[in-house]
């Protein structure tokens, strides 16, 4: 029990859903060190792609889940934010957690797609409760439904390890930083993978549209493969003649991606082989070209709607 007390506490989340390879790999290699105190909090199904929603009007559903290697697991019926804000507050757990971990996602979060990520949710909710937190992902370029082997996310995790480690040393010793998080992406090869590499957020995005179809269960689920973007043009008039004009179902689908190329970003690093490591705050200034125009800006309005008072 003693041994036990002295071990910090990791709380981990993600967005796959709880049965997900990738939070099995981390609880795996980290519950192996024997160094770390470890609680699961995950959705009970996979819940990607919905940035930092909360549930507000309902009760959450909670299922005690056994995970080998950790003290306390749940599922929950709600979001990768729920999960965490639920995980910290001490209703369930005994203890505030000394880290956050959200991941380890089935593909990457870099640039503009950090805003849709439920795995980076996971960890901004503990940023705001000032609590020391890291969002992981793998970038898969093959990425498919069931493609995602156990043994691929455990080397991921692995090679987290001593950043997980270190960030712990740090809030030990009360030096870690608290007005950011981080958010680190794995390359895909990552047992030839080239070291740590500091990195800004980017401005890749990927490019969605719509199509419209005839029931709840045509199209395909979204692809994170940038390399193989489905472009095949929207079907014409004939294919969606069961639904009405009072109920049309419009799916969205991947249409392209806008790729940061520039020095230092996370996604051209992650290309070129480097685990990237991002500090990410809540908000960001607005660049000070923006800043400027809008000062001007500002004051024309003010007077111009002193003028049209008169």
């Amino acid at each position: 029990m003693e041994e036990s007390k002295k071990k910090a506490t990791i709380l981990i989340t993600n967005d796959d859903g709880i049965n997900a390879p990738g939070l099995r790999a981390l609880v795996e290699s980290l519950a192996e060190t024997n160094e770390f105190n470890i609680y699961v909090i995950a959705p009970d199904s996979e819940k990607s792609c919905i940035a930092h929603c909360i549930t507000w009007l309902h009760p959450l559903h909670l299922n005690l889940t056994h995970i080998h290697g950790t003290i306390s697991s749940f599922s929950v019926s709600g979001s990768p934010a729920d999960c965490t804000s639920l995980g910290i507050s001490k209703t369930l757990f005994p203890t505030v957690p000394d880290l956050v971990i959200s991941g380890i996602n089935n593909g990457d979060n870099t640039g503009y797609d950090i805003f849709y990520s439920g795995t980076v949710a996971g960890a901004r909710e503990a940023f705001f409760n000032d609590i020391p937190s890291m969002s992981i992902s793998y970038y898969r370029p093959d990425w498919a439904e069931g493609n995602s082997k156990i043994h691929d996310f455990i080397l991921a995790a692995q090679v987290c390890v001593p950043i997980i480690r270190a960030v712990l040393v740090e809030i030990k010793n009360q030096s870690y930083p608290r007005r950011c998080f981080l958010n680190i992406n794995v390359p895909n090869n990552v047992a030839n993978h080239k070291g740590y590499k500091l990195t800004k957020q980017g401005k890749s995005i990927c490019k969605m549209g719509w199509k419209q179809v005839t029931s709840e269960t045509e199209g395909q689920r979204m692809s994170s493969n940038r390399t193989n973007i489905n472009t095949e043009p929207p079907k014409k008039n004939g294919t969606v003649s069961s639904v009405s004009p009072e109920h049309l179902l419009f799916l969205r689908e991947v249409i392209g991606y806008t790729l940061d190329d520039d020095d230092g970003t996370e996604y051209k690093s992650l290309q070129e082989g480097y685990i990237t490591v991002t500090p990410l705050a809540a908000l960001s200034d607005a660049e000070f070209n923006c800043q400027t125009f809008f000062k001007e800006w500002l004051g024309s309005v003010s007077e111009l709607s002193s003028s049209s008072a008169l």
